[in-house]
């Protein structure tokens, strides 16, 4: 059939929007790619990178201050409390921390009791309160008498502490390993056969049970007053739980080799105040 000139445009016109028609489905974008600059220098991602940078961490406005210390990477508020004397669950309350597995490095935490007072240079002082304003408090002070007797005078040394008396005994029966080192040893190691009782050097209560602690393997930590702390690591098995009040020679745990320990042992520490001391000068004579 030949299609006069009017037919011929018209069914070329049908036939191209038919093609288009067939042609209109999803469209499929090529990715964008910047070869000019990287993703980093684009205007997001800087904002966004300036915003992290901005980042202000819990208790930042705290930093530097007594009563207060700063998260460091690898921290674990067990480890925390252990090198300030606190329990972690203490922390935890202080510092209104809903996860406690949550602390991130830079972040500020109080490990003081709020309103304990602290000695900063001889002066005792409180950690900043909610107000933000330092509460200072008058030095620790004895009264001495003058030359003639007569007035008291301050004394700037401060007060021996009352709880400086405890007594405490032996954990373990086995012999010591090794002894206290300062840099390398922060206790005794006390040798003995898997299974034997390890006992509390004191009546205290169990703020610490578990394995959490890297290089302590299966832990215990006793508190025994606001000064000391104890710690009983590399156990076989925990014999008591965390809040469990223990009466000193109470068997709470059996002697392991749990974690880093090279053989059979208990690690102990005696803690003043978060700072290890050297047990032996603690502990009776054998």
């Amino acid at each position: 059939m030949i299609l006069n000139s009017f037919n011929r445009h018209v069914f070329i016109g049908i036939l191209s929007a038919a093609l288009v028609a067939c042609s209109s489905g999803p469209r499929v974008l090529a990715p964008v790619e910047d070869h000019g600059k990287s993703s980093a220098s684009s205007p997001l991602a800087a904002s966004a990178s300036k915003v992290e940078a901005e980042k202000v961490l819990p208790g930042a406005e705290n930093a530097g201050k007594p009563g207060y210390y700063t998260v460091r990477q690898g921290d674990t508020l067990t480890r925390i409390g252990l090198d300030n004397g606190q329990a972690w669950r203490d922390l935890a309350k202080w510092n209104n921390l809903d996860n406690p597995n949550l602390i991130e490095a830079g972040q500020v935490i109080r490990v003081v009791p709020p309103n304990a007072a602290v000695e900063v240079a001889g002066v005792v002082v409180r950690p900043v309160s909610n107000a933000g304003v330092p509460a200072k408090a008058a030095p620790v002070t004895t009264e001495a008498k003058d030359k003639n007797g007569s007035a008291p005078v301050a004394s700037a040394t401060p007060a021996a502490p009352a709880d400086e008396g405890l007594a405490f005994i032996w954990p373990a029966a086995g012999p010591l390993l090794g002894g206290f080192d300062e840099a390398k040893n922060k206790g005794l190691d006390i040798g003995g056969k898997a299974g034997d009782a390890v006992m509390a050097a004191a009546d205290g209560q169990v703020v610490y049970a578990g394995a959490g602690l890297r290089g302590y393997g299966n832990l215990l930590i006793l508190k025994h007053n606001n000064t000391f702390l104890t710690a009983y690591a590399h156990n076989q098995a925990l014999l008591v739980k965390e809040d469990q009040k223990v009466k000193k020679g109470q068997k709470i745990a059996e002697m392991g080799n749990s974690d880093s320990a090279s053989g059979v042992k208990l690690h102990f520490e005696i803690r003043r105040q978060g700072k290890p001391v050297d047990p032996a000068k603690l502990l009776p004579v054998r």
